[in-house]
């Protein structure tokens, strides 16, 4: 029942309710739906970037600031958007399809490719080569200390653990954390709900022993935390894609051939260096898309292969190109 409630919520939200930032003027180009987080809008600019250096006559537009998938993807069902910089398949799997969960990525990607189309009339892209998951992390000097790598080393110690855990996580069904005591077979001492841009600062100051964080952040790397191998596999896959409306897919190929440039562009290493860069180093979101389109030369030259030659893709797809 509740699973069904929030599949009836969200239907309702993409197709009638009028709300802030949406309803935008459309020009003759494309607009990009972004995000709040800094890791939509570093790839909400990297895409505007890559478009506005290979096709220079099209314009671009950024919707920023929508506070969660289910919005970002109403701003397209509206037709206010045509590109959505980031989607997450574990998110979009169990949100806005309503299907069950899966630890297989080959399951979920299929999954949600197949249903964005069918129920949406949007186009799934390829990884960018990164996934963000949550992800439980400690200290280097704990890890060290109790010999802990990965999410049961904790086991031995939990009775004594205090850990910060996202607010959106507790209650969340399928990976939350009745799944995880369930799963991994042990509880924390305490465990104190926090604004997950809050933890990695607790962690590091060792009001927290450990934290439940997003595994691209760029603070892990700026303040030397260990992120732990979820070894019992208790999330499921957050593989990030764009996604394009099949409007524009059919209108520009050209258009989908620079975002096929992007395919496996952008590694976990360099999604959190750009994500340090903006939240650490307070570089603008534009600045760090452009920095590092310039290091990859635009990807320029880069081969891509049409998504209608690929089998996933070309039972959906196939009779677009005819």
């Amino acid at each position: 029942m509740k699973r069904l409630m929030i599949f009836i919520i969200t239907m309702f939200l993409l197709v009638g309710c009028s709300l802030p930032g949406l309803g935008v003027t459309r020009g003759e180009g494309i607009v990009i739906s972004s995000g709040n987080t800094t890791e939509r809008q570093i790839n909400s600019e990297i895409i505007a970037q890559m478009v506005s250096h290979h096709i220079p006559e099209m314009e671009v537009d950024i919707l920023s600031n929508l506070g969660s998938s289910i919005l970002v993807l109403q701003s397209m069902t509206r037709k206010d958007a045509d590109i959505s910089s980031v989607m997450y398949t574990g998110t979009s799997l169990t949100g806005e399809l309503n299907m069950q969960a899966t630890t297989d990525v080959d399951e979920a990607f299929e999954k949600v490719v197949k249903g964005y189309y069918e129920q949406f009339d949007i186009v799934w892209f390829p990884s960018y080569g990164f996934a963000n998951s949550y992800a439980f992390m400690v200290t280097e000097e704990f890890s060290q200390e109790h010999n802990v790598t990965k999410v049961s080393d904790l086991e031995e110690i939990a009775d004594s653990l205090r850990a910060g855990i996202d607010t959106g996580w507790i209650d969340r069904d399928g990976d939350g954390y009745e799944a995880f005591k369930e799963l991994y077979g042990f509880d924390f001492n305490e465990v104190l709900p926090m604004e997950i841009g809050l933890v990695y600062n607790a962690v590091q100051n060792n009001e927290m022993d450990v934290v439940l964080g997003y595994s691209t952040d760029g603070r892990i790397d700026a303040y030397n935390l260990v992120v732990l191998e979820d070894d019992l596999q208790l999330f499921p896959p957050y593989d990030a894609s764009l996604v394009l409306s099949v409007d524009m897919y059919e209108k520009h190929p050209e258009l989908v051939k620079v975002l096929l440039m992007l395919e496996g562009a952008i590694s976990p290493d360099d999604m959190q260096a750009l994500n340090r860069r903006s939240d650490e180093d307070k570089v603008e979101p534009r600045t760090v898309a452009k920095e590092f389109l310039e290091e990859n030369n635009y990807f320029e030259g880069k081969e891509v292969t049409p998504l209608e030659t690929r089998p996933l893709y070309k039972e959906l797809l196939g009779d677009l190109s005819d």
